[in-house]
């Protein structure tokens, strides 16, 4: 089994991304390593929340992981940094900054959802409080109902031994 050094792994590995965009299948013909290699290494870097390419080839149908790994690569650079990492990655600022507000405005987003669900657990909690006091409330008015037809039941078994008797 050969063993690769970490720069060789990364060196294969980047000519699977932008501007390249190499098929794992070719990049496997070239260097001379096997599908499942590449494969698992692209999948090793993808859990490590590595910006790798999956099925498609477009920077934008990446997934919502390596999107937010851009997001937070490029938080700290500046605009001539940033430039260079997206070239490096074929990506343009303008997605880098689109992928950013759509962060915040997830971010924004789950605050408010937080807020509807305590509301709504809140709701939930009185609706089932007074769904529990009209249960109690039916209930005794049926044991009242079946205690009557009892009591009727045995009335009308005395009226009849009465008649019967007569």
């Amino acid at each position: 089994m050969a063993r690769y050094s970490q720069e060789r792994k990364e060196a294969i590995l980047k000519k699977l991304l932008p501007p390249q965009n190499m098929t794992v299948a070719e990049v496997a013909s070239i260097e001379g390593i096997s599908t499942k290699t590449l494969y698992h290494w692209r999948d090793k870097l993808r859990k490590e929340g590595q910006p790798v390419p999956g099925k498609t080839l477009t920077s934008d149908d990446w997934s919502a992981q390596a999107k937010l790994a851009v997001v937070i690569e490029t938080a700290p650079l500046s605009e001539t940094e940033i430039s260079k990492y997206c070239r490096e990655r074929g990506l343009f600022t303008e997605q880098v900054q689109r992928w950013k507000q759509e962060c915040l405005v997830g971010f924004q987003s789950s605050v408010i959802n937080t807020k509807m669900i305590k509301s709504q657990a809140k709701a939930d909690k009185a609706e089932i409080k007074s769904l529990k006091r009209e249960l109690r409330y039916k209930e005794k008015a049926l044991a009242e109902t079946a205690a009557l037809l009892v009591l009727r039941k045995k009335l009308n078994a005395l009226w009849e031994d009465d008649n019967e008797e007569s």
